[in-house]
């Protein structure tokens, strides 16, 4: 995967990346084109102390190309800015979010996602990492009492997505 865009995150950067895996019994191709465009709102429910996704506005086009944006607002009111950065059909995709208008923006500078879909099997094992970026002096945070919190966050969100696909 490659970026026309300056990433978020460089290699020197002491970055928190937070990773969760899954299997689905679908293949990689089904895996991918279920999850790369799901609706948010249907899977990003609240886990205390993280709120849902309410909906997804200003989204400039199918979530299928680099350079796409949108605006997930929260439950709660607040929202962020996405961006896709990376596509490849059937093998993965990233995204960068900032803009934060919740506690994250007293944290992160921003957060890079990134999918991947692998064969396993007759099925496909899926690969998830939020890579945060902290603001100074706040990766203590992140990498101590907020990973294990935005692990289950993801685990929660990531075993819906798969039960869509295996649906």
């Amino acid at each position: 995967m490659s970026s026309a865009t300056t990433p978020l995150i460089s290699r020197t950067d002491r970055s928190v990346p937070i990773t969760v895996l899954a299997r689905a019994g679908a293949s990689p191709s089904r895996a991918f084109r279920v999850i790369a465009p799901i609706d948010l709102s249907t899977v990003f429910d609240a886990v205390a102390p993280f709120p849902g996704v309410a909906r997804v506005l200003d989204q400039d086009g199918s979530w299928d190309q680099a350079g796409r944006s949108r605006t997930p607002q929260f439950d709660d009111g607040s929202q962020a800015t996405e961006r896709l950065s990376e596509y490849v059909q059937d093998q993965g995709f990233a995204y960068e979010l900032t803009d934060f208008t919740n506690a994250l923006r007293g944290l992160v500078a921003g957060v890079r996602g990134e999918w991947s879909f692998l064969p396993d099997g007759s099925g496909t094992s899926i690969r998830w990492t939020y890579e945060f970026k902290p603001l100074p002096g706040r990766r203590w945070i992140l990498a101590g009492p907020f990973a294990p919190l935005w692990r289950r966050y993801m685990r929660a969100a990531l075993a819906r997505m798969v039960a869509v696909v295996d649906a």
